[in-house]
């Protein structure tokens, strides 16, 4: 497989909506598509999905379009995801409840092996037969438990402190959900979600869709 050193990351964020769409394919018993198929179905342009599946070695055949199958698989093995990961949850509040049944009820490969929380009133509750525990136990569960990921569902001010705690404790990625941008050491991936930037953009888009119908 092709690879370049550098992919950017608006094609990475890419991947996994053409990997939903194709497995949206597979489901309904679809073995093939043209790059102007897909274009219609995702909404990217047919030379963008050719372009950004081209970094990867492209995948297509010249008359015959891709196999949906074979494009779904060489997805998810670019973007890791023929592998399963275990994760700890910390901050058992609405908010990492919501990840934990997610992860729980969609099977996504993605395994919740641990919940952590400084609140005394939800240490010893169980989500999904998981019981929350004590956040000064983490450091050692994630050492002898081998995790990939820390899921950062606490507040603003927390979050750089457990972001920390969780690199020492040896995590390979960290997805925060805390209201601020965390700092990481180079061999830890860190993907900061805020849920706020996209109510703000779509808030943005429907005051230009309604400026728009105004203007007719």
């Amino acid at each position: 497989m092709k690879r370049q050193t550098k992919i950017s990351n608006a094609v990475i964020k890419r991947l996994p909506r053409y990997r939903r769409y194709l497995r949206e394919l597979q489901k309904k018993g679809i073995d093939k598509i043209s790059s102007s198929e897909f274009s219609d179905l995702t909404g990217y342009t047919a030379s963008q999905i050719r372009q950004d599946l081209n970094n990867f070695g492209g995948f297509g055949q010249q008359g015959y379009g891709y196999s949906v199958s074979g494009l779904y698989n060489e997805i998810s093995a670019i973007l890791g995801l023929d592998k399963q990961y275990k994760m700890v949850i910390v901050g058992a509040g609405n908010l990492g409840q919501a990840i934990a049944n997610h992860t729980y009820y969609y099977k996504t490969g993605f395994i919740v092996c641990g919940i952590f929380e400084i609140n005394p009133r939800l240490i010893g509750m169980k989500i999904n037969d998981i019981e929350v525990m004590d956040y000064d136990r983490i450091v050692e569960f994630v050492e002898s438990n081998d995790i990939d990921i820390g899921v950062i569902c606490t507040t603003k001010d927390a979050a750089q402190e457990v972001a920390d705690k969780l690199c020492f404790a040896g995590v390979r990625g960290l997805w925060n959900f805390a209201p601020v941008d965390i700092e990481t050491p180079t061999h830890v991936a860190v993907e900061n979600m805020h849920i706020s930037d996209s109510l703000h953009s779509l808030a943005y888009h429907m005051n230009r869709t309604r400026e728009h119908e105004d203007k007719k």
